[in-house]
């Protein structure tokens, strides 16, 4: 967390679009403590984030906190609006939502990291910023530090209670081992060319018919895989298709069990659709190096990224 010396909240001018609220402006939040939430729809940081800044949306606004998420968009079709307001929905995302697609805002606040919070006192200054995960006690302890500033000497004290469920639960991060891997070509890494049995941990490779480009890779024949060898809890992978493309995932070679994700029944049998983050793997434990492999039963699916938890 940093601390700034007095700067000036930038314009939100430069949002597309605003999701759950007209236009904000410096007229609308003149007197309120302010923070804004950079994120992007398949984040899997933000994820594991958002049930706090939701919470402090929840528990602080009647004492002048006003939350603003500013959606910036990773990848390319991040940037339809339909998906963003999906997902506002599905995360009960009620505060307002600045679509930023050309990155006006993103700009004006010099930001580099998903997600990222602003903390903004009742007079326009940014106060402190947090980047990624983590210091949820220390950021709500910040928000009532401001509204007290700002006159509201009753806020409540106590902290939020906040359990993430699904993906929104917290890292393991006791074994988390494995870092986010993208599959195209800009800034893939780790990628090797051995067969799957052969690959060390947190090697991956491509088996059968695949175009990589910039930041995704498209399998062209069915039959075609992605496999990983990992140390983590999670496994996820952000994919889609522009048709339904069915899939099955196994674990050194079986059938997940009860180890399967979200996405994924216990014969590790799925569907590839919209582009989106998939949960394929969640394991009860223990937490060892294992072989994830993902096979594609029809053509055009295109994956992006792996992240773990």
């Amino acid at each position: 967390m940093t601390i700034f010396q007095r700067t000036h909240l930038p314009s939100l001018g430069g949002a597309n679009e605003w999701l759950n609220s007209e236009p904000i402006g410096p007229a609308e939040l003149r007197g309120h403590v302010v923070l804004v939430n950079f994120w992007t729809l398949t984040c899997i940081n933000w994820l594991r984030q958002e049930p706090y800044v939701r919470a402090w949306s929840q528990a602080y606004r009647d004492d002048g906190l006003v939350v603003i998420g500013a959606h910036t968009p990773e990848f390319s079709f991040e940037h339809e609006i339909d998906l963003v307001r999906q997902a506002t929905k599905e995360r009960d995302i009620d505060y307002p939502v600045a679509v930023d697609n050309d990155y006006g805002i993103w700009s004006a606040f010099d930001n580099q990291y998903w997600p990222a919070l602003y903390f903004i006192d009742a007079q326009g200054h940014i106060r402190h910023q947090q980047f990624g995960e983590g210091e949820y006690d220390r950021s709500e302890r910040l928000i009532q530090q401001l509204l007290a500033e700002a006159g509201h000497a009753d806020v409540d004290r106590s902290l939020v209670a906040v359990k993430g469920q699904g993906a929104e639960a917290a890292a393991d991060w006791r074994t988390l081992q494995s870092p986010e891997t993208y599959l195209g070509r800009a800034l893939g890494e780790r990628y090797s060319s051995h067969e799957p049995a052969s690959l060390r941990v947190n090697q991956w490779t491509l088996v059968g018919d695949w175009t990589r480009q910039n930041d995704l890779a498209r399998l062209n024949e069915r039959g075609g895989k992605v496999a990983y060898r990992f140390h983590a809890r999670d496994v996820h992978l952000i994919m889609g298709s522009g048709t339904p493309v069915r899939f099955r995932v196994r674990l050194d070679g079986q059938a997940p069990a009860a180890a399967h994700g979200l996405d994924v029944d216990e014969s590790g049998n799925g569907t590839a659709s919209g582009p989106r983050m998939y949960q394929l793997i969640r394991q009860p434990g223990p937490i060892v190096d294992r072989l994830f492999e993902i096979e594609f039963l029809e053509p055009g699916v295109e994956v992006f990224d792996f992240t773990f938890g």
